[in-house]
């Protein structure tokens, strides 16, 4: 498992040495997770009509934002639904990183380590754990360029969570934006708490609908939108 050097501030929060960013929010790293990831992909409300839900991440950093969609999906899944979380990292935490950055959030301790007792089983390339008879966890340790390659699904939402993208370009790139593309649904959404202009455009130019809307604590702004229902032949 490749080593991520971290640091941690006053509040606990991890903080990336290797790029020189938080994996969350200071003000409220789930706070986030929820008005930036869910509500921005309009979840939970677009999952509780469907049999079928794909969330695709990047940068699964942490777990957070797939524990607090775990839990919501918990509380409001449709008795027949299903949930794909499929998430793409490079650089995996330890087992115990992990623990000590989700200790702010005690009612998500019983999720975590559920998720914690499978990382012993974590490899280089695709690992696909089933956390319970609805939610599967689909977790590809990559650079993400390589891991969209692995991954043949197609995403109804996206989670775009990289680290800053003037810290961590290669994860906003234009050609990794043209992937995440080909890999949504139609009518497929993301959501991202950057409002970038270059990565707005990136997103624009693979062919997304982008808009900018109200972001979380310090941030003014950040990006949503979708994949047209009949995008144009690339």
């Amino acid at each position: 498992m490749s080593k991520h050097p971290l640091s941690w501030s006053e509040d606990a929060v991890p903080y990336s040495k290797q790029f020189d960013d938080h994996f969350f929010s200071q003000v409220d790293g789930r706070g986030e997770t929820g008005h930036v990831f869910l509500k921005g992909n309009g979840l939970p409300e677009r999952w509780m009509g469907a049999t079928q839900t794909t969330i695709g991440e990047l940068g699964f950093g942490t777990g957070l934002n797939f524990l607090e969609t775990w839990r919501q999906w918990t509380e409001t899944r449709p008795a027949d639904g299903h949930l794909n979380f499929v998430s793409f990292e490079g650089f995996p935490l330890k087992a115990e990183e992990i623990r000590a950055a989700m200790a702010p959030w005690p009612d998500l301790k019983t999720l975590c380590d559920e998720e914690l007792d499978h990382w012993h089983q974590l490899k280089p390339g695709l690992n696909q754990w089933q956390m319970d008879a609805q939610t599967r966890l689909v977790l590809v340790q990559a650079d993400v360029a390589d891991g969209l390659a692995l991954w043949e699904g197609a995403a109804d939402a996206w989670y775009l969570d990289g680290f800053a993208p003037a810290r961590n370009p290669d994860m906003w790139s234009a050609d990794l934006m043209r992937g995440v593309f080909a890999r949504t649904a139609p009518g497929g959404s993301f959501a991202s708490y950057t409002s970038a202009g270059w990565v707005r455009r990136n997103l624009e130019e693979a062919g997304f609908e982008v808009n900018r809307v109200p972001g979380f604590g310090r941030k003014r702004h950040m990006i949503t939108g979708c994949k047209p229902q009949n995008p144009p032949p690339s």
